[in-house]
């Protein structure tokens, strides 16, 4: 049996394409303690230099305004020139989450989770709050194989399911964008489903969701290792919970998905 793909991950579309599966956002996973926050729109001097540092932003407003180019933050007085506007109500967790790119003392280049994948735009650095870790995810699709490292170091290496032919997981730069926990530990997307920035290039739209890509737990362990899913990582439930549980993987760290 093919799952569906986590269903877009916001509180209206989640419980339409999970067939009333209600996934509960896990709040405090994203790395963000108080000697993480920075204070300032710039990084430490460390992170900066360090190719292992991962840099998140977090919206610290309701609507987070997303701009093509760093000098349409100040057009018009910021109103009108946005790209386009993301909303704390449309999350799951209520968090907006964003890969950092680029820190200047006014902005920040973010890779955004919208379609179409490796979308990026520009926001104001009052907007959001920045955390480092340094965590990193690659999947290598035709190895069935996922290694999490942490500061170069790896810390995980399992086998995982993937998407099949017709359905097949897209490759790409994406990172993670929010934890959810589903009621049925036992039931398709396992105990936990890490939900990605990137979605499915071949389901649109799907049983009511956005088609978006996930890291999750599963319910049939003999198929991991196989091409199984509708775009989906399966990951055999221990591992997916060590992920969370014992390793503390944060959101915002990159994913990198390699044919």
């Amino acid at each position: 049996m093919n799952e569906t793909p986590l269903p877009g991950l916001s509180r209206r579309t989640l419980f339409a394409g999970a067939s009333g599966l209600a996934l509960v956002a896990l709040v405090g996973c994203s790395g963000d303690s108080e000697s993480d926050a920075k204070p300032g729109p710039s990084p430490s001097s460390s992170a900066a230099t360090d190719p292992n540092v991962t840099m998140v932003a977090t919206s610290v407003v309701s609507s987070l305004q997303v701009f093509a180019e760093p000098d349409d933050l100040d057009a018009a007085g910021g109103e009108g020139a946005e790209q386009l506007v993301l909303n704390r109500a449309d999350e799951a967790s209520g968090d907006i989450v964003l890969l950092a790119l680029d820190v200047g003392s006014a902005w920040l280049h973010v890779q955004l989770p919208v379609r179409p994948n490796g979308t990026t735009g520009y926001v104001r650095a009052r907007d959001v709050r920045l955390s480092s870790h340094t965590f990193a995810m690659e999947i290598a699709l035709a190895d069935h194989e996922l290694v999490v490292t942490e500061g170069g170091e790896e810390v995980m290496r399992t086998p995982v399911g993937v998407g099949t032919t017709d359905r097949p997981t897209p490759g790409g730069g994406y990172y993670i964008k929010e934890l959810l926990q589903p009621p049925d530990p036992n039931g398709v997307y396992g105990p936990y489903a890490y939900g990605l920035s990137g979605y499915s290039n071949v389901l649109t739209e799907f049983a009511g969701g956005a088609g978006v890509i996930g890291v999750h737990g599963t319910n049939e362990p003999e198929l991991v290792g196989t091409e199984v899913s509708s775009g989906c990582i399966r990951v055999a439930n221990d591992q997916i919970t060590a992920l969370v549980e014992d390793i503390g993987l944060p959101l915002g760290t990159p994913v990198t998905i390699r044919a």
